[in-house]
């Protein structure tokens, strides 16, 4: 058996206040990892830290840009355990949309049509949770509750297979794993 790893954090930036406005949901931003370290990371997610356009698939480095600026943010981390199988194929699912990263961007329309709760997919197009939910999908990970362009970052919080592992601040999550983080960084 091995663990996929489920990121859920919300930050101070006005995109992530507007949903949490919004949807008064505790986690705004979703993001998937496949080792215990959490590195690599990847979502959906702004390409610079100071603004949120461009954005679309990224590594997600904990140790710098976003994460290390916004480095006292709440967090969730879920585990979710899985098949050799099935964590090959979910792994596989996200090396493949990397190696072609520039082609994908990050669904607005779709995060829109979300909280409105009307389904849409999109080509090459996702937003944080919807990217994680496909992965999943794709990969038979679990079954989900909707359809992965209805998922919220919430949504993962109330799924009976993850479990929860860490909640409280990121700053104290990446200290717990600082002696991993530090060997995969240096």
């Amino acid at each position: 058996m091995k663990h996929i790893y489920i990121l859920l954090t919300r930050s101070s930036t006005c995109i992530s206040k507007i949903i949490n406005l919004t949807t008064a949901d505790k986690y705004t931003h979703a993001s998937i990892s496949f080792d215990k370290s959490l590195q690599p990371m990847y979502s959906f997610s702004r390409k610079y830290v100071y603004l949120p356009l461009p954005a679309g698939l990224r590594v997600e480095p904990l140790h710098k840009g976003f994460f290390k600026r916004y480095s006292h943010i709440p967090c969730a981390l879920y585990e979710l355990e899985v098949t050799d199988e099935v964590y090959d194929a979910a792994k596989k699912e996200v090396d493949s949309m990397m190696e072609e990263a520039s082609k994908y961007y990050f669904n607005i329309i779709g995060l829109i049509l979300c909280r409105l709760n009307i389904p849409l997919r999109r080509k090459n197009k996702c937003f944080c949770s919807e990217f994680v939910s496909e992965i999943l999908a794709r990969s038979k990970a679990l079954p989900l509750p909707k359809a992965p362009s209805l998922m919220r970052p919430n949504d993962y919080t109330l799924l009976p297979e993850l479990s929860c592992k860490y909640e409280g601040r990121l700053n104290k999550l990446i200290e717990s794993i600082g002696v991993a983080f530090k060997i995969k960084t240096t």
